[in-house]
């Protein structure tokens, strides 16, 4: 049987988490940033970012290297969703662009920041999330999910949320909480973060908290796994269960990403 924490403890963790400085820059005392991508280029950086392959999971059946769906413009990285529009060479109704750093980049637990701005549409679902690097090491969700950012249709919120063996297949996902939604500006660019400790993953948006998973009894039944190198996705979906049908004359869509900022506590 799953121990819970007593309310000291509780009480305890909550003022651990909540006297941690969330607002993030470069001068900041409690980190030291250690590395940036910028997207000024006129190419991505193959030895950091790949284009996302297509899956079978809903977030995954629409992703596409199809240069339609991707633009480096301004200074920025413009991931798309399309009408695809020649169904014989590509049988998926819909095509997205999406990059990661699997096989390739791994962060070592951490601040991480995200700074992007999201068009809405209906059947929309950009996100970014962490994945454990090492892919043959640990099945999903043993190894974690960590999911920075995940905002639907018009929504003036966004999600953020863990995922692990034990909120996924023991469905323990309110004690403690493993998701809460926060507001955003829909029109704007916000900054979407998360901050990786030993004993807790701090999520924040803008630099204001927004909520904290506790690691509780040391982690049993695979709850904490998330103390572990990663690697970063950053993608536009489209459709699927969660999100809904998606509306082709909303398309096409841009998720647009200024830069992301990866950070070492010191």
């Amino acid at each position: 049987m799953r121990l819970l924490l007593t309310a000291a403890a509780c009480s305890c963790l909550m003022l651990s988490c909540t006297t941690r400085n969330n607002n993030a820059t470069d001068e900041n005392p409690d980190w030291q940033l250690v590395w940036t991508e910028e997207f000024d280029g006129s190419d991505l950086d193959s030895t950091v970012w790949s284009k996302t392959d297509r899956g079978t999971p809903d977030w995954a059946n629409t992703q596409s290297h199809d240069e339609r769906c991707f633009e480096l413009r301004d200074g920025k990285l413009i991931l798309k969703g399309i009408i695809n529009n020649n169904l014989e060479a590509d049988t998926a109704q819909y095509l997205t662009g999406g990059i990661w750093t699997k096989h390739k980049k791994a962060f070592e637990p951490g601040r991480f920041e995200i700074r992007a701005k999201l068009q809405g549409a209906q059947g929309a679902w950009p996100a970014i999330w962490l994945l454990p690097f090492e892919t043959r090491k640990y099945q999903w969700p043993n190894g974690g999910e960590i999911d920075i950012m995940e905002r639907l249709n018009h929504d003036s919120i966004a999600y953020q949320t863990v995922h692990s063996h034990f909120t996924y297949d023991l469905n323990n996902t309110t004690d403690p909480q493993s998701t809460k939604t926060a507001a955003i500006n829909p029109d704007d660019f916000n900054v979407y973060g998360v901050d990786v400790y030993p004993d807790s993953v701090v999520f924040h948006i803008n630099g204001e908290r927004n909520y904290a998973y506790p690691r509780i009894n040391d982690g049993a039944d695979g709850q904490f796994p998330y103390y572990i190198p990663m690697y970063l996705l950053i993608d536009m979906q489209l459709g699927g269960k969660w999100v809904g049908e998606v509306d082709p004359s909303q398309l096409p869509v841009e998720m647009e990403v200024d830069w992301v900022k990866y950070y070492r506590h010191k």
